[in-house]
C-alpha cells in the first residue's frame, strides 16, 4: 500500500490490509465468552496475515528486496486486543521480517526515516564541500605557481631594463645633455627613471593589508 524509500537505495513496504472483521464482531458480541472467542479469531487472523507478508510475496515483487514489511493496524485498540490474545505476536512478526505498527508508531517510523534523509543530505553536502574545497585549493596552488613564474619574468625584465637605463646614462645621455648648453631646445633633456624592485613593493603592500 505504501513504499518508504530509505537512504542507500533501501526501502520499507507498508501493508494496511490487516483483517478486522473478527475484531468488529467482538465489539458486537452479546456476552463475554463470545467476545473472547472473536478476539482470539482476530489475533489468529492478524498472525495469519503476518505469515503471508513474511513469505516471498513482497521480496519477489520489489527490487531491491525490502528491509522489512510494516503491517499497519489502524487503531491502538485493535493492536492491543490482538496482543492480549497472543502476547508473542510481536516476536513472531520480527522472526518473519514483519513489524506491527499503529498510527502512533507508524508516524514515529516515518519521522525517523525523514530524519535519516536529512542526515544523508548533510553527508552529501559535506562531501561536495570537501570536493569543492579540494578543487579550489588545487587551482589556487596552480595559479600561485603561475603568478610566481610571472613575477620572476617581470623581475628579470625590470633588471634588464635597469641595466639598459644605466648604460644609456653612462654612455649616451652625457653627450646628449651637452645639447642643452648649446641651446638646441627650449626644454631640458629629461632623465631616465629605472624600475623599483617589485618584490619589495609587493611585500610592503602585503604587510599593509595584513
Amino acid at each position: 500500500d505504501m513504499v518508504v524509500r530509505l537512504p542507500g537505495n533501501r526501502q520499507v513496504v507498508v501493508d494496511a490490509k490487516v483483517p478486522l472483521m473478527a475484531y468488529l464482531d467482538a465489539l458486537e458480541a452479546d456476552n463475554e465468552e463470545e467476545q473472547n472467542a472473536r478476539l482470539d479469531d482476530h489475533a489468529r487472523q492478524v498472525l495469519a496475515h503476518m505469515s503471508q507478508l513474511g513469505s516471498k510475496k513482497y521480496t519477489a515483487a520489489f527490487s531491491p528486496s525490502p528491509e522489512f514489511v510494516v503491517l499497519f493496524i489502524p487503531g491502538e485498540n485493535c493492536f492491543s486486543a490482538a496482543l492480549a490474545a497472543k502476547p508473542d505476536l510481536i516476536e513472531k512478526g520480527i522472526e518473519q521480517g514483519v513489524i506491527l505498527a499503529t498510527p502512533t508508531t507508524l508516524i514515529a517510523l516515518l519521522k525517523t526515516v525523514s530524519y535519516s534523509w536529512l542526515q544523508q543530505k548533510g553527508y552529501e553536502n559535506a562531501e561536495q564541500i570537501r570536493d569543492l574545497g579540494s578543487e579550489l585549493f588545487s587551482r589556487l596552488s596552480t595559479m600561485a605557481g603561475h603568478m610566481n613564474r610571472l613575477g620572476k619574468d617581470i623581475e628579470r625584465t625590470a633588471a634588464t631594463y635597469n641595466r639598459t637605463i644605466g648604460a644609456m646614462e653612462r654612455r649616451v645621455m652625457p653627450s646628449a645633455r651637452k645639447f642643452d648648453a648649446l641651446g638646441v631646445s627650449a626644454a631640458p633633456m629629461p632623465g631616465l627613471d629605472g624600475i623599483a624592485p617589485e618584490k619589495k613593493a609587493v611585500r610592503q603592500m602585503s604587510d599593509q593589508i595584513s
